[in-house]
């Protein structure tokens, strides 16, 4: 399996703290089955993507793993104005190994309606655009439509894996489910950034795919689609995405779904790690 979402390198962002953090996480990933990993730091308000820092440790750990998992370079790319000029700029800038596939993320705010101009944008700078996690955006949750648009203008979805099964809650659950029913989900990855609260496991959900959708849909998004992302390649052939022209092509209960009486692993955190971690 290729995960094309991982906060591995160290130090650079809410990821791995320490060079130790990042072989755990590592030796976490290739146990799940894991053996490729596109590192993908965060460029955002917060953490700013310091590319010689980036570049010297994602040397240092390509060489501590050789012969135990690949490693190939990204960025996990906030959409704010700052971003966006640079990357249309120096395209193809911050993309997976510099080959055109770039992930770019959302607040977790309000998405306004101008973000399809920024989207715009990049893809006329050459970028094929992969959104990452829609699943988990409360604006997406309330309104799914949201997803049919940016697959209807060429964008890609990223899901976390571990969203299928409840781990980040009902509502994000649900809808990766509809999403994974309609097939517009194009890659599962794990966003991992702690072996214990955030781990790098995409195995289950492989084989949950594989039981509800069938093998090859698994090896689509586990494997094939990410391995296009890697190589830059030409984006393959994909099974027809369906209710992509319905005016409300997605409908989730949020009453009910927020009255389940339970709640994700990833809520049951601290305060600060909820805070801090992402």
């Amino acid at each position: 399996m290729i995960d094309i979402h991982h906060h591995l390198i160290y130090g650079v962002d809410d990821g791995a703290r320490d060079l130790e953090s990042s072989l755990t996480l590592a030796d976490e990933a290739a146990r799940d089955g894991i053996t490729h990993i596109v590192c993908t730091p965060h460029a955002n308000d917060e953490y700013s993507y310091p590319k010689q820092i980036i570049d010297e440790r994602f040397a240092e750990l390509r060489e501590r793993l050789r012969g135990k998992i690949e490693l190939s370079l990204g960025c996990d790319f906030h959409l704010s104005a700052e971003n966006i000029f640079d990357a249309v700029a120096h395209a193809p800038k911050y993309s997976v190994n510099g080959k055109g596939y770039l992930l770019v993320e959302f607040s977790n705010g309000i998405i306004p309606p101008q973000i399809s101009d920024s989207l715009f944008n990049l893809q006329s700078a050459g970028y094929t655009l992969v959104v990452t996690h829609p699943e988990r955006y409360p604006a997406v949750q309330q309104n799914p439509g949201l997803v049919a648009e940016w697959l209807r203008r060429g964008c890609l979805m990223q899901v976390t894996a571990n969203a299928l099964y409840g781990r980040f809650g009902p509502v994000a659950e649900a809808l990766s489910n509809e999403m994974l029913k309609r097939n517009w989900i194009h890659f599962l990855a794990t966003d991992a950034h702690h072996v214990d609260w955030r781990p790098p496991h995409m195995r289950h959900a492989c084989e949950y795919v594989a039981q509800k959708q069938g093998e090859e849909t698994a090896r689509r998004l586990c494997v094939t689609n990410p391995q296009a992302v890697v190589d830059g390649a030409r984006w393959p052939a994909q099974p027809e995405m369906l209710d992509l022209e319905k005016k409300d092509p997605v409908r989730l209960d949020l009453a009910r779904l927020s009255r389940k009486n339970r709640r994700a692993p990833e809520e049951k955190k601290g305060f600060f790690a909820r805070l801090f971690g992402r």
